[in-house]
């Protein structure tokens, strides 16, 4: 009985290995190629084609082989295929699956090209079987990582991918990978996953590695291995680490990066950076947590090589990124001992005017479309900070964007022997953007700061200085022409280069005589003070000052007017005057209480800085009706105006002039009756001297 039954399953096994061997012969190969294109074709809801040789073995295991392989396009998108290959071959052993477990020996693609495309809102690249709206919606459970995920065993031998290519278009881009190999090593379920490959995207040369502790424990829960490694010409990625523990996909390791060149990266992701001088080489280490909806940054550690560096600068810091929202979020913090901020800034547009000066406004749009793109909460600290040529250090720095507004808030800042603090708002929230800008600085240094804002360096001393100015528009020129606000400012212990104040009003006398300005002004002149300070306010791009006072020893000096910002326009008036015993030039007048009136007016290219005459003009005027009034000699009255407008004082002043015996010598005549020979051609004098000539003969 024993010997029949081993007989009997001995033959079987026999004809069934025969039936395996005869079978594929005996099956024509059109029947089998024609089943095979039904049952791919319904299961990817596209026509799939077998153009060449089709062939099929059942033993040792199952061996599927096929060339010339094409998968229709989307309907709409061309006759062009979108996925093709030169060849296909399939591996599968048959025993094992009797039990649950799947191996596959061979899963081969040669030259496959796969053609991505997208037409405004559809794609070319979702298959499979047409579904109603019910059965085509997602699970709103997502993935979950739970025990019994995988109840089976599973070990892929060849798996690999031979010069495969992938494009990408949308209408206005076109992306390209070419040469793609790709080789999958999995000996078991429980054993490590590995992925290796290289490929070409549009020219760059990439290489990519993965590597999976358990392939079983990452789909069940368990905490298992990850490694990931990305390297090229434009970019070296690393992450070493674990998947953690649980039923979401959480991750934990050491992640660092090193890109030789933003620009270049940014080129090639089709996103280039405005011209700068910037964003080059930038390498960051730490270590890398976080899920699908959140990733954390920590390079805080210096001990254990953490760090951040951008071009020459270096740090540490954390950085965290939620992408939960209607916008990613991003929070962190940075400490770095020194931040040049200035190759960073937007370069500025070309000047409407020559390359010397202050350059017109530009009126070109200002894009401030990336506030919306994120929300962000961040902190800076920076030992030595520098924008262009302002020198600030101990810098704390707030930054808030919320919603397309950013504020930014330098809590505290020390910079030329001072103190303070300073706020910058940008509000993109509506159509014509809004700005602010707040500070408040006290005991400053005038000259270094003003010179390194402004290249500004006739101004000395120590102070505060506050401003808070709101604007908006769309251009630089709106902004400028839109500035509203207040500020003031008050200095002690300096001086103005430049000019001599006290040498100009000694010279005053002969500068009106000649209409030209007084002696006293120059680079090498300078005028010293104990108190310079005023207050301003500013509304439709025109600052205005009625305020200004400037003490010193010997000369007082009061000012008002405005100043375009806008339209780049001077008409500025200053009024020194003598307040200490100043004698004229030759040493023969005391000039104290003389008013030097001088106007500035012109353009912030072209100023112009001149006696004020109307000043002098109107005085003279009044001064002359009321004395003519009174019953004075025209003349008379003409020259003691002029006097007095200037605080030159009249003939009356001049009882000090007269000599030991009464009289008066020709050298100590009247300053305002000189200054009236100037204006009008000598003609008094002229006559005088005639008449002397006459009694002469």
């Amino acid at each position: 009985m024993i010997r029949r039954l081993l007989t009997f399953t001995i033959g079987l096994i026999v004809v069934l290995v025969l039936a395996a061997i005869i079978i594929p012969f005996l099956i024509p190969e059109s029947f089998y190629r024609e089943r095979a294109q039904i049952a791919a074709s319904e299961n990817l809801g596209r026509e799939v084609i077998l153009a060449g040789d089709v062939s099929l073995r059942l033993l040792p295991s199952v061996q599927v082989q096929a060339s010339n392989v094409s998968i229709a396009n989307e309907e709409g998108f061309g006759e062009t295929p979108f996925a093709e290959m030169a060849e296909m071959r399939v591996g599968v052993q048959l025993l094992p699956l009797l039990s649950r477990t799947i191996v596959i020996d061979e899963f081969v693609l040669v030259d496959p090209t796969i053609r991505l495309e997208q037409r405004g809102n559809r794609n070319n690249w979702s298959l499979g079987p047409e579904t109603s709206d019910a059965e085509s919606a997602p699970s709103s459970d997502g993935f979950v990582r739970r025990p019994g995920a995988l109840p089976f065993d599973a070990s892929l031998g060849d798996i690999r991918i031979e010069n495969g290519a992938i494009t990408y278009e949308n209408g206005a881009d076109r992306r390209e990978i070419n040469g793609l190999d790709l080789d999958i090593r999995m000996p078991g379920l429980d054993q490590p996953l590995d992925i290796t490959g290289e490929l070409t995207a549009d020219g760059e040369n990439m290489t990519l590695a993965l590597h999976l502790g358990s392939v079983r424990g990452f789909f069940e829960g368990d905490e298992v291995a990850a490694r990931l490694d990305l390297g090229g010409n434009l970019i070296d990625l690393g992450f070493n680490g674990n998947i953690l523990e649980g039923e979401d996909l959480r991750y934990s390791g050491r992640f660092s990066t090193d890109i030789p060149s933003i620009r270049a990266l940014a080129n090639f992701a089709g996103s280039p950076l405005p011209p700068g001088e910037g964003l080059e080489n930038f390498e960051l280490s730490g270590i890398l947590s976080g899920g699908l909806d959140t990733i954390s940054l920590d390079a805080s550690d210096s001990g254990r090589n953490d760090h951040i560096r951008l071009d020459d600068l270096a740090g540490t810091g954390r950085l965290g990124v939620s992408l939960s929202g209607a916008r990613p979020n991003i929070d962190g913090a940075l400490t770095l001992p020194r931040l040049d901020v200035t190759p960073y800034m937007p370069v500025a547009p070309e000047a409407a005017t020559s390359s010397a000066g202050v350059p017109a406004w530009s009126t070109e749009r200002i894009d401030l479309s990336a506030l919306g793109l994120v929300d962000a909460s961040f902190d800076l600290n920076v030992g030595e900070l520098t924008l262009q040529d302002i020198e600030i250090s101990d810098a704390a720095l707030t930054v808030e964007l919320v919603n397309s507004r950013l504020e930014a808030n330098l809590t505290r800042i020390s910079l030329y022997e001072g103190a303070g603090n300073a706020i910058f708002v940008a509000n993109a929230r509506t159509a014509t953007p809004s700005f602010r800008i707040f500070a408040d600085l006290q005991s400053i240094s005038a000259l270094p700061l003003l010179e390194a804002a402004a290249g500004f360096d006739r101004l000395s001393g120590t102070g505060r200085l506050n401003i808070d100015l709101l604007t908006s528009g769309n251009s630089q020129a709106e902004l400028m022409n839109g500035l509203g606000g207040s500020g003031g400012f008050a200095f002690t212990d300096g001086a103005i280069r430049g000019v001599n104040l006290a040498q100009a009003i000694r010279g005053i006398e002969s500068a009106l005589t000649n209409r030209r300005l007084p002696e006293g002004f120059g680079e090498q002149e300078e005028t010293d003070f104990s108190a310079l300070e005023g207050t301003f306010t500013v509304a439709n791009g025109v600052a205005t000052n009625n305020d200004l006072i400037m003490l010193s020893p010997l000369v007082r000096v009061d000012g008002s007017g405005t100043v375009g910002i806008g339209q780049q326009t001077l008409n500025y008036r200053l009024r020194p005057r003598a307040v200490a015993s100043i004698q004229g030039q030759g040493g023969e007048r005391d000039l104290q209480g003389v008013v030097v009136p001088i106007v500035i007016s012109g353009t912030f290219n072209e100023p112009r800085i001149g006696i004020d005459w109307d000043v002098v003009g109107r005085a003279l005027v009044q001064g002359t009706v009321s004395s003519i009034i009174a019953g004075e000699d025209p003349e008379d009255a003409i020259r003691n105006a002029l006097g007095n407008a200037l605080g030159l004082g009249g003939p009356g002043d001049n009882s000090s002039d007269e000599t030991t015996d009464g009289e008066t010598t020709e050298e100590e005549v009247d300053p305002a009756e000189r200054l009236l020979q100037g204006l009008f051609g000598n003609r008094r004098s002229g006559q005088q001297e005639n008449e002397e000539e006459d009694g002469g003969e």
